[in-house]
């Protein structure tokens, strides 16, 4: 089991927008825990998914339904396919709690979504709450929070 530090986290944040970047999205889904969550507020300083509305809020069923979606064959919607690509600025290192295993990392983001002739541009903030799993750390939650969360948004294909 290797030491986890404030780099081995804020590595693990760069790693994790790469493979989404370069659409290894299987690869993407190994790394969050059994019991993760994905979750996208609606209203800014949002603290209970079942008590506001939010863009997303998935589990790591629904997200391996859409990895599959994304992946399939007759996905007509992704012919041509949706691209991502996240501008990150450097993690903070919010909490490390070595005796739990549990760790949390806020990185500020700037992430364009292309399709063809349309391009979507976010802006926000992710927040990774990480656990040591075995020896491996595992995404429990990541939630992205939108500068401008009350805003009317189209549909949004990729992952953040």
């Amino acid at each position: 089991m290797k030491t986890i530090t404030k780099e081995v986290l804020m590595d693990f944040v760069y790693d994790e927008a790469r493979l989404l970047d370069e659409g290894k999205y299987d690869d993407w889904l190994a790394l969050f825990s059994e019991d993760a969550h994905y979750w996208m507020p609606l209203e800014r300083g949002s603290s209970d998914p079942f008590l506001v509305t939010s863009l997303m809020y998935e589990d790591l069923f629904l997200l391996r339904l859409r990895v599959e979606r994304l992946n399939g064959e007759k996905t007509y919607s992704q012919h041509p396919p949706t691209y991502g690509h996240h501008l990150l600025q450097r993690p903070f290192v919010d909490e490390m709690d070595h005796e739990a295993g549990e760790y949390i990392v806020t990185t500020s983001f700037h992430y364009v979504e292309t399709r063809q002739d349309e391009q979507e541009l976010y802006a926000g903030w992710a927040r990774h709450e990480l656990v040591l799993i075995d020896g491996t750390l595992k995404i429990q939650l990541k939630r992205i929070d939108l500068v401008n969360c009350e805003a009317a948004f189209g549909n949004i294909q990729l992952f953040m």
